[in-house]
């Protein structure tokens, strides 16, 4: 599994967090910021990740803002995206069971750094359970081909 993971201003050290975890687990990844504490714009952050995950080159992708709202909603503009909010370990788990997403959202100034990792290791460990979610997908897929 390879992993992008992008923040904006608001994000910077719980993608520290994040990032420490990955290499803990031995998991390929790309951080590609941002690097600072000073205001920047989430969608320069978001879509550019979301983009590397819908054309293939990374298999899932992790963002964090403030609140990971903005970073959802950017992700969830590229074709192909599934980006869920999550701030609690079973909603990470339903939404790669039963919604195959494949980037998430967290926000740094909601959950702390704690919460952050278990969420994150929970998503990434669970598979889609397919069935009945997989026709569901499937619809949102064709509705993006529209």
């Amino acid at each position: 599994m390879k992993v992008i993971l992008a923040s904006d201003h608001g994000g910077v050290n719980l993608r520290k967090e994040i990032s420490e975890l990955l290499e803990e687990m031995n998991i390929e990844f790309e951080d590609m910021g941002c690097d600072c504490e000073t205001s920047v714009d989430y969608p320069d952050y978001g879509i550019p990740a979301a983009e590397r995950v819908a054309n293939g080159e990374f298999d899932r992708g992790i963002l964090i803002c403030g609140t990971g709202i903005g970073m959802s909603i950017s992700a969830n503009k590229v074709k192909g995206i599934r980006c869920a909010l999550v701030h609690d370990v079973f909603s990470a788990k339903a939404t790669r069971e039963h919604n195959d997403s494949n980037m998430i959202a967290m926000g740094e100034r909601v959950i702390g750094p704690g919460l952050a990792r278990e969420i994150a290791k929970t998503w990434l460990e669970t598979e889609f359970l397919a069935g009945r979610h997989a026709n569901r997908i499937g619809k949102i897929a064709d509705y993006e081909e529209e």
